[in-house]
């Protein structure tokens, strides 16, 4: 897998845009990892990243052997950093260098002293690299998984609510709500809050959306105002996602996220998916009551370490 850089003794390649071949290098890169340990090193936002135009909040940090990507924090939140080493190359020092590197750029991009780094599967090399930097674990974010095939425990019903009216994703006029919804409710979250109608736009255009897989829950006294949303995700013919669940903190307390929840846990079993994931973070005890509630137990771990 050869890199399309020229890398000299100074070190890893930092730049705000990846040529063609630069894009393909790393795309390769992270197909490679993937393979290799099972589980995806970047994710879905710094997965995007590498196909970035010229954006004055990403930087790329790449060399012979490993890519990385720096993505500028929210509000005052830390940079987050996440990278790949070719794994016929790991053990090496690339991976060192390559952390070392994208830590400087961090720092000089946002002005960040305290910059973070993923570790998706928070694997054993991973756990050791950390270490030898002298890094330590920050954040953690819980991948859960549920059976839905024959052979699992059936869901909760889906009672109806004669306060509530739940449907499907009408199109664009739903878009404006739908942020509103989730800029409020994930106000705290670095990744998910802070969005624009961009971000709602890309995702109703991937390859992946379903109309149908997004639930939309509104006052029965006020149909035009979203009280709560539950984006659901298909990743293949074995696997959904509890992608997104938000509700209004105005609306807190009406048992919104389980009916959700369970609205796209329905809709996911009933396309015969015989697994669902989600991902929460380590810390909201609220959340992963629910989730446990319904059937949800940890299947891996992502830690941000800085």
């Amino acid at each position: 897998m050869p890199a399309p850089t020229e890398t000299d003794a100074s070190g890893p390649i930092i730049s705000d845009r990846l040529s063609p071949d630069a894009v393909t290098f790393a795309r390769g890169l992270v197909d490679a990892a993937r393979e290799a340990d099972g589980v995806s090193p970047l994710s879905e936002q710094s997965r995007a990243a590498i196909d970035s135009a010229a954006n004055t909040a990403v930087r790329h940090v790449y060399s012979d052997f490993g890519y990385a990507n720096v993505l500028a924090g929210r509000d005052g939140e830390p940079a987050m950093i996440e990278a790949v080493v070719d794994p016929v190359h790991r053990r090496q020092g690339h991976g060192r260098a390559l952390l070392s590197a994208a830590f400087g750029t961090a720092r000089e991009l946002t002005a960040d002293p305290a910059p973070r780094a993923w570790a998706h599967g928070d694997l054993p090399g991973a756990i050791a690299l950390a270490e030898s930097l002298g890094l330590a674990r920050r954040r953690e974010l819980l991948q859960l998984r549920r059976p839905l095939g024959p052979t699992a425990p059936d869901l909760p019903a889906l009672e109806p609510r004669d306060d509530l009216l739940l449907r499907t994703y009408d199109g664009a006029t739903d878009d404006a709500e739908i942020l509103r919804v989730n800029n409020a409710a994930f106000d705290w979250h670095p990744e998910q809050g802070g969005w624009s109608l961009d971000q709602i736009t890309e995702r109703v255009q991937s390859s992946w959306f379903d109309p149908a897989g997004l639930f939309l829950a509104f006052d029965e006294a006020d149909p035009q105002q979203l009280l709560g949303f539950h984006w659901t995700k298909v990743h293949s013919a074995a696997l959904g996602e509890v992608y997104i669940v938000g509700v209004d903190p105005a609306a807190q307390g009406r048992g919104l996220g389980r009916l959700l929840t369970l609205a796209g846990l329905h809709y996911l079993a009933d396309r015969g998916l015989p697994e669902v994931e989600l991902y929460v973070e380590g810390d909201n005890t609220a959340a992963l009551h629910t989730y446990e509630r319904l059937g949800f137990s940890q299947y891996a771990i992502d830690v941000a370490y800085g």
